[in-house]
């Protein structure tokens, strides 16, 4: 039976723990912080460049870039965004399980692998999958360099030919508490992501709307190959901050948990101990009365 001795040293070591988390806690609420400001940054601009793209497709009869050529997907090229250390729930874990489904469902093509964070690559190595490159260390500061230096590589991969269809897996931030996992297809452009919202909802096969008549001061075939390098950079840093958020809302969460459970488990081990103070202290008093109860007879 464990002791006032055990019970002591039990309760010490979860405060020691609690206190842990709550620090993680609070540095996981200052890192989201600035990682929401980012993500509702990024994508008000991102729908700018969109909006940009699609207004110089609108104005070229027909639009000619390699990232738009669309082919069999014999090859395909698969980016997984994880975070680079734990103790952030089941972030890691769905984003793995999500990825490994996917991968599962694709696995009659030839799959190349790119992982962003320590966690995915750690998995994915162990299962075999062939690299195409590793990023870590990218969502604790996630920086415009690191989007160019992922998007890089993936063009050149697939202007190339080495793979025909970029997917990216990610946690979609929606709020502290919930993200969505997403697969999303990068690389080619499709057609239906070039279109304005009025042609996609009136079914304009072409694309064409009323646009803003801007002047150019290229012609909007040059405009156009720089914007679609521009896009997929655009959407990788996006990505990029959206999975950053996420992580650290989820580690936050998960820490504010952990908190609170430290908490409950530290009052129930004090009432165990409680307990077992008073039913000692009975023990000494009924010990106490029945040797004076002898010494009087």
């Amino acid at each position: 039976m464990p002791t006032l001795l055990d019970f002591r040293r039990r309760i010490r070591s979860v405060k020691n723990t609690q206190q842990i988390t709550r620090a993680m806690k609070f540095i996981a609420a200052a890192r989201l912080r600035k990682a929401q400001e980012g993500v509702m940054a990024a994508r008000p601009y991102a729908r700018e460049i969109l909006r940009i793209l699609r207004s110089a497709v609108a104005r070229i009869e027909e639009p000619m870039h390699p990232l738009l050529e669309r082919r069999p997907e014999e090859s395909i090229l698969v980016i997984v965004m994880t975070g680079d250390r734990g103790l952030a729930g089941p972030f890691n874990a769905n984003v793995l399980r999500y990825s490994t489904t996917f991968l599962r469902e694709h696995a009659s093509k030839k799959i190349r692998v790119i992982a962003v964070g320590k966690k995915g690559r750690d998995v994915l190595r162990k299962r075999n999958y062939e690299f195409a490159g590793e990023y870590l260390n990218v969502s604790l500061n996630v920086e415009f360099r690191h989007a160019k230096e992922i998007a890089a590589k993936v063009v050149e991969l697939y202007s190339s030919r080495e793979v025909d269809a970029v997917y990216v897996i990610y946690n979609e931030f929606k709020s502290v508490i919930v993200q969505r996992l997403c697969a999303q297809k990068l690389l080619p452009i499709e057609p239906e992501v070039l279109k304005t919202p009025e042609a996609a909802k009136s079914g304009d096969a072409a694309g064409q709307a009323t646009l803003v008549d801007y002047i150019y001061e290229e012609p909007p075939a040059e405009i156009f190959k720089s914007l679609v390098l521009r896009y997929v950079d655009t959407e990788v840093f996006r990505i990029l901050l959206e999975s950053a958020a996420a992580e650290h809302g989820a580690r936050m969460a998960a820490m504010d948990s952990a908190t609170l459970n430290a908490g409950e488990l530290i009052t129930e081990l004090t009432l165990e101990m409680n307990k077992i103070r008073q039913a000692g202290i009975t023990r000494e008093l009924i010990e106490i009365v029945s040797g004076a109860s002898s010494s009087a007879e």
